[in-house]
């Protein structure tokens, strides 16, 4: 192999290098940053916790509480707690890092545009979290507590608790992403205004399916998660609306539907019925 292929080949391998050197820095400093908001929170692990189980312990009758079937749960549980919520401060760090890692790779109108969605997609994520302590919580812990058996004491396990409320922050948090998903999509061209608009009856059963799939299996539950996925779709489609202009094609494609409409609203039986007439004589 000649010198001059030796160092074509170096040269093409030392961007994979570099990018590969760049994204191991760029999780050290995740997995530092993460590890340094976890200490800061870890003193305060208990009352974290007790906060967290304010929605559930607030509707509990009197003389019952939250208890630990396992022997490690008084530990492990606001440990887990803490490490989730370390994520969650630690959140515009990790995407901040994202976005520099993935940035020199965009054109300048692409990076004008992706920095308003990289702080709205922040924005979402905390409100779906806030939404589903301040409103969802309270419904279901509410619904939950009161069509139990009179004889029978609701006494939730707290490693039972934080699972079922970190899967429903997780949801919900994913769930408000859904106005930056849709935008994306017709600003990349994978779809169009009035694509979506056409589908708005599938997207409205699928909301539904998906908020029976991510939620615990009771109708209000469900809704509370479908509902808004679905106005979270429709805030979206409007976004879409303002902030992409339509394309000369899709322009054209509008304009010939609206002319094959309006030929069709101006077609009667007595042209059709002439025109077969002539056929016939021709």
């Amino acid at each position: 192999m000649s010198n001059q292929q030796k160092a074509s080949e170096k040269d093409q391998e030392l961007p994979l290098i570099s990018h590969l050197v760049e994204l191991r820095q760029r999780l050290m400093y995740v997995l530092l940053i993460i590890f340094g908001v976890f200490l800061g929170l870890f003193y305060f692990a208990n009352d974290l916790y007790t906060y967290l189980s304010t929605p559930l312990t607030a509707l509990l009758p009197e003389g019952t509480s939250m208890i630990a079937t396992d022997v490690t749960s008084p530990f492990f549980a606001p440990f887990k707690l803490t490490l989730v919520a370390a994520i969650f401060v630690a959140m515009p760090f990790i995407l901040h890092q994202i976005w520099g890692f993935i940035a020199p790779g965009l054109y300048q109108h692409e990076k004008k545009f992706a920095v308003p969605l990289l702080a709205s997609s922040i924005f979402l994520f905390y409100a779906g979290i806030a939404f589903a302590y301040f409103v969802v919580f309270p419904l279901i812990f509410g619904f939950f507590t009161s069509v139990g058996p009179e004889n029978v004491a609701v006494m939730t396990d707290i490693s039972s608790y934080l699972n079922f409320v970190l899967k429903l922050f997780f949801a919900f948090g994913i769930v408000f992403e859904i106005p930056i998903a849709t935008l994306l999509l017709i600003w990349s061209g994978a779809a169009t205004v009035k694509g979506l608009r056409n589908k708005r009856a599938y997207v409205i059963v699928g909301c539904f399916v998906l908020g029976m799939l991510l939620t615990p299996p009771d109708v209000i539950s469900q809704s509370l998660l479908a509902l808004p996925m679905w106005l979270l779709f429709e805030a979206g489609i409007i976004l879409g609306v303002i902030f992409v202009k339509p394309t000369k094609d899709e322009e054209d494609g509008d304009a010939d539907d609206s002319e094959e409409k309006n030929d069709d609203d101006d077609y009667t039986y007595e042209e059709d019925f002439e025109r077969t007439m002539r056929d016939m004589k021709d």
